[in-house]
């Protein structure tokens, strides 16, 4: 028999006792409504490549898109965020293929709007999958990356996307003032709602590689780096900075990438600013996941769930995820 007074008051294990108990007090919540698919798109008709850095990622032609995108509507996971992957024969050091009317980032927002017009799409807006040094900007003579120079031609890519009816165009570049250069030129040419989601505190990550594989930049971009411009990962309030100066310049939402290693400052982020806030579980967090899943070594259905949910209790309101549609299909079966 216990003592009275030799045990604590609140126990807080009772209310973890009970399954019924444990959901009444829950404070965070996972559902489709969270996520944001990323997907990877070629040129061609009933094509798939795999990438084999993504175990079970596929770069898909529109009309496998168009399969994708409706089970996205069937599992109700509200967008699509679209990352083309062009020829090399359309890599140029100017980086034109980037608005070209009837380039293959255009012509998969059409369809997808014509077929699906209840689902969000989203745009990368930046030039690496477009250039053929593999940086996000345009380049001088010794390799440094040039910023106004850049967001002219990231403008001209914003309105290309925005009159093919994306969306939210989601600039990741990371230039200086391009927010406020893209929300000035949407707004001029009539696309007033058109929204803008930035990257803004995008870092200069290693866990970005398998993307890199996946739209064929690595192989351009070489031995080259992007510290000039994605933000030092030893840097946590100089993401505050960024976040704050791109919802003064316009933008609607704010994006930190990568998820995972930087829940820190997604905490920072929403708490300075109350902001709508998203974060990115970048393809080397998914890598990872798989490959210890496929080994047997984690429950990957288990850890990929837990995953997502820090990204919710650290603040985040979306999450753009390669687990999308698995992780909606494990939360309709409950």
């Amino acid at each position: 028999m216990h003592v009275l007074g030799k045990f604590p008051v609140r126990r807080m294990r009772r209310l973890r006792r009970d399954d019924f108990s444990r959901r009444m007090v829950r404070e965070h919540r996972l559902s489709a409504d969270d996520f944001i698919y990323p997907v990877f798109v070629i040129d061609g008709k009933n094509r798939r490549e795999a990438v084999p850095s993504m175990p079970g990622v596929d770069r898909l032609t529109v009309d496998g898109l168009l399969e994708h995108a409706a089970r996205c509507v069937e599992l109700g996971v509200p967008a699509m965020a679209l990352f083309p992957v062009v020829d090399s024969k359309l890599r140029t050091a100017d980086a034109r293929e980037a608005f070209n009317p009837d380039g293959l980032a255009p012509r998969a927002i059409r369809a997808l709007k014509e077929r699906f017009p209840q689902l969000g799409v989203v745009t990368d807006i930046a030039l690496d999958p477009y250039t053929s040094h593999g940086q996000d900007g345009l380049i001088d003579e010794s390799g440094y990356v040039l910023n106004d120079e850049t967001i002219e031609v990231l403008v001209k890519q914003a309105l290309t996307h925005a009159n093919a009816g994306a969306d939210i165009v989601a600039p990741s570049d990371m230039m200086d003032g391009r927010i406020g250069a893209l929300r000035r030129a949407l707004d001029q040419g009539g696309h007033i709602y058109t929204r803008i989601l930035a990257y803004a505190a995008k870092y200069a990550s290693s866990f970005y590689g398998p993307f890199r594989d996946a739209v064929g930049s690595a192989a351009n971009l070489g031995k080259g780096d992007k510290y000039t411009y994605q933000i030092d990962p030893a840097n946590s309030d100089e993401a505050l900075w960024e976040a704050g100066m791109d919802l003064e310049e316009g933008a609607d939402m704010i994006m930190v990438k990568p998820g995972m290693p930087y829940l820190d400052i997604v905490r920072r982020v929403k708490d300075e600013f109350g902001a709508p806030t998203f974060v990115y579980q970048v393809s080397g967090e998914y890598a990872m996941l798989q490959a210890a899943g496929m080994n047997g070594w984690i429950d990957r259905r288990k850890c990929v769930l837990e995953s997502l949910l820090a990204f919710k209790r650290a603040g985040a309101d979306g999450i753009l995820t390669y687990f999308a549609l698995e992780a909606a299909a494990w939360l309709k079966e409950g």
